[in-house]
């Protein structure tokens, strides 16, 4: 079930639950709407990837836990924030992965479980301008910003 009040408005915070599933795509349906449609392709796949994590990783599939998810549309960026109800991850016992070659980042720290792909992060911060986890592991905060009017989507 998804619980979201509909219609949402740009300029004020809205939010949503579900119950954790990999059927995500009425709920990005729903936090797209907002959202001009030339944006839909990169943000829906960064996104999934973000919701994918929750409930997956963070929720391990547990239907009794939920992924909750914060968002806004203002004239300047999109902004959602993820949280799941896991166990969180913390850098002190997670492995270090460099994603330099890669993706151009600096250092992260993965769960062992997924210490040996950062293709998700590599995705996120690619398409994200700001990518933010809570000291627990357990909330994401992702935001694209859209002040440049000459900035285009990435993803067609």
């Amino acid at each position: 079930m998804i619980a979201i009040p509909i219609p949402w408005s740009r300029n004020k915070w809205s939010t949503m639950s579900f119950a954790s599933t990999l059927y995500l795509c009425p709920i990005l349906d729903l936090l797209l709407v907002n959202v001009p449609s030339e944006w839909h392709a990169e943000l829906r796949l960064g996104l999934q990837e973000a919701l994918v994590n929750a409930a997956k990783h963070g929720n391990k599939l547990d239907p009794n836990k939920m992924v909750i998810v914060k968002f806004t549309v203002t004239t300047s960026e999109y902004c959602w924030v993820i949280a799941d109800e896991g166990r969180g991850f913390s850098p002190n016992s997670a492995n270090r992965i460099n994603f330099a070659d890669s993706c151009g980042f600096e250092e992260y720290f993965l769960p062992e479980e997924e210490a040996e792909s950062g293709r998700g992060l590599c995705i996120l911060h690619k398409i994200f301008d700001r990518v933010y986890w809570n000291r627990q592991g357990t909330e994401l905060t992702l935001s694209k910003l859209v002040t440049n009017p000459n900035k285009q989507p990435a993803i067609y």
